[in-house]
């Protein structure tokens, strides 16, 4: 036998002429046959008077060739575009990306924002999805066949969706919550007449104004040795300064009034708690049966959305005031262009927009086919992404300058970001509409599917990474698997849904993701580019793989991008926010010291993994310094992506070769074979 066969087989004729030396040169699966049944092709490389005749093959020793598992895909293109736009386009288009534009220079925002999609947001993402599209596997075993030196970015990046999963569901369980308490004709957060109002609260169809409180009271004078009782009439002033929706979102679903913080987090909130327990028992029977299911749910749950976002638009630009709004979302102050901060905003809001480095575009595209043609993928959805983060501005615009004139106040006072736009701005604002409940269900329901896009993807990320390294503990038994997952995710979430919740999301929104998924990005990108194949120049052995996906090579510029421009600039973010960092503070609160360093703890024990991991594959290699670090930086499997061919003598050209393969087959140690 030739190449990477190592051992010895022998054969024998049963029926005919003398023996001779023969050649295993391909396998194909038998169709009728058991799933691990195989049929060999043979060949003889010399003249054997026995060809047509039975033979006996006899395996006496070696190593036999590993064959790559069967891996699901898709069942439509659609559902795989869909369920990348979903984990795209989630919760933070809508809360974040129209503040950024408000804040950062109106219109003249779009033109860092572009150019950052151009060098770094399309290139990370065309770059992930090309490398689990190729290698068919999840973050953390897709490294062994790029760079197992780097396997660590692999753990960080399920570390991280793990992390973040902990938060991102209790934020749609607030939105569940508002989607039941719509079901009313009278909005809950329109009145100041509920128990949880206080003195203050203003409702949104009279807005904020100054009241004088008139009362009598008796007091008690004591003269003379007696007591002497006067009626008196005092008049007070309150300022009437808190909405209805405020107090609703902060006194009646978070319950904070209760909490004095994160160090006393009160009591369990229940309603929130049930609503939490909802959004689990969706993922669950929505993932439970893998891509095949999750596949056909962002059909609803990725298109919803967009269905909601164009009524929400129409009816927003025909507000009264919505004109306002619109003028201070799109125009631009160039003068801000100027300044250091702006660039690094739009960087920043194009990574976390796209969500290269969570591994959820890699696991997504590892159960695409091979000839998918990625590149024209990676363009499509990032485009919509980014457009649906522009048209989401002026749905939120036009309303904040609808409640601005309504209010008498100016646009930055009723601007904002974060849960306070969606759970206190927008729906105080679809109070005061016509059809205000319609409204509000079609609302939130929006909101839920946004979220829950995004949590089928983090979810996604941590089920292919664990289940490719485990496969028979954990793929031949994913529903129990997802199961306890969730019921892992629900128990840690009671801390969440507490009365102080919101400060433990607060917490972990700031600390679980935002330094550790640019470390996850710069290092992959660095991995991919620079040791991938340790080829020159940079990049060489990835644009092969694309080249071998798509029939074209991809363009210099991607190259350039991918080996010094992306990572450059992630550099400068993480810099940037390592630099600008002032400790953390919500509503006033501010943390203490050591909040502050279970938040570093948090994030250090993600991006940790990287160097941890490294230094393991070090330790476990063989040899010399030199030669583990040429062995760690080595791929350690490379497989065809589908079962070749069979192939005979006699046909035009031979089946392709892969490394690892022998002799362009598989072998077992079956006995017979027909030449």
């Amino acid at each position: 036998m030739t190449r990477d066969w190592i051992g010895t087989v022998t054969c024998k004729v049963l029926k005919g002429a003398s023996s001779g030396r023969i050649e295993v040169m391909n396998h194909t699966p038998n169709a009728n046959a058991s799933q691990n049944a195989y049929g060999y092709g043979v060949n003889s490389t010399e003249t054997v008077p026995g060809q047509g005749n039975l033979l006996e093959l006899t395996v006496e020793g070696g190593e036999l060739a590993h064959r790559k598992p069967h891996r699901e895909t898709w069942g439509k293109k659609m559902d795989f575009l869909l369920s990348v736009i979903g984990f795209c386009v989630d919760l933070a288009n809508v809360w974040r990306f129209p503040y950024m534009c408000y804040k950062n220079g109106g219109g003249a925002f779009l033109v860092p924002y572009v150019i950052m999609l151009i060098l770094v947001g399309i290139p990370l993402f065309y770059l992930e999805l090309s490398l689990g599209q190729y290698h068919q596997t999840g973050a953390i075993t897709v490294w062994n066949k790029v760079c197992p030196l780097f396997k660590g970015v692999g753990c960080a990046a399920v570390a991280i969706a793990f992390y973040v999963d902990f938060y991102y569901n209790v934020i749609i369980s607030y939105a569940l919550y508002y989607f039941f308490a719509s079901f009313t004709p009278v909005l809950p957060w329109s009145t100041c007449t509920n128990k949880w109002n206080t003195e203050f609260c203003f409702e949104p169809t009279t807005g904020p104004r100054v009241v004088n409180v008139t009362y009598n009271t008796s007091i008690y004078v004591f003269e003379n040795g007696q007591n002497i009782t006067t009626n008196v009439t005092i008049i007070d002033t309150i300022n009437k300064t808190v909405s209805a929706a405020t107090e609703y979102y902060e006194r009646a679903v978070l319950q904070k009034h209760m909490s004095n913080g994160v160090e006393d987090l009160g009591g369990i909130v229940w309603e929130l708690t049930l609503c939490l327990l909802a959004v689990y028992l969706i993922c669950y029977f929505s993932m439970w049966k893998g891509i095949k299911g999750s596949g056909k749910v962002v059909w609803f749950t990725a298109i919803f959305p967009y269905v909601v976002l164009f009524c929400l638009l129409i009816r927003g630009v025909t507000l009264p005031g919505a004109g306002v709004g619109i003028r201070y979302y799109i125009t631009p102050k160039f003068h801000k262009l100027l300044s250091p901060t702006v660039w690094v905003d739009a960087a920043t809001q194009i990574c976390f927009s796209l969500g290269p480095g969570f591994g959820v575009l890699l696991a997504y595209a590892s159960y695409n086919k091979k000839n998918n043609n990625i590149y024209r993928d990676a363009l499509l959805t990032s485009c919509i992404n980014c457009g649906t983060s522009f048209v989401a501005g002026f749905v939120v615009f036009s309303v904040l300058g609808y409640m601005a004139v309504r209010n008498n106040v100016d646009i930055k006072d009723v601007a904002t970001e974060g849960p306070g736009l969606v759970f206190v701005t927008y729906p105080e604002a679809l109070a005061t509409m016509p059809g205000s409940t319609f409204w509000s269900i079609l609302f939130f329901l929006m909101l839920i599917t946004l979220g829950l896009d995004s949590s089928f993807g983090g979810s996604e990320s941590i089920l292919t990474g664990l289940s490719d390294l485990f496969p028979n503990l954990i793929k031949e038994h994913r529903e129990i698997f997802v199961g306890c997952l969730f019921t892992l995710y629900f128990l840690i979430g009671l801390a969440f849904t507490s009365q102080g919740g919101i400060y433990m999301v607060t917490l972990f929104d700031n600390f679980a993701a935002y330094y550790s998924i640019l470390f996850c990005v710069l290092f992959e990108a660095l991995g991919v580019a620079w040791f991938y194949g340790l080829e020159w120049p940079p990049t060489a052995r990835i644009t092969r793989d694309i080249k071998d996906m798509l029939g074209f090579y991809p363009g210099t510029f991607w190259r350039i991008c991918w080996s010094v421009i992306s990572p450059l600039f992630i550099l400068v973010i993480v810099s940037n926010g390592l630099a600008n960092f002032n400790g953390l503070e919500m509503d006033g609160y501010v943390y203490p010291p050591w909040a502050i360093a279970i938040g570093w703890m948090i994030a250090c024990s993600s991006f940790m993994l990287i160097p941890l991991v490294a230094i393991g594959q070090l330790l476990m290699a063989e040899g010399g310094l030199r030669e583990r670090f040429l062995y760690c930086i080595t791929p350690r499997e490379t497989y065809p992506i589908e079962p070749p061919p069979p192939y005979y003598e006699g046909q035009a050209t031979a089946p392709p070769y892969y490394e690892g393969q022998a002799n362009g087959g598989i072998m077992d140690n079956k006995p017979i074979a027909h030449v």
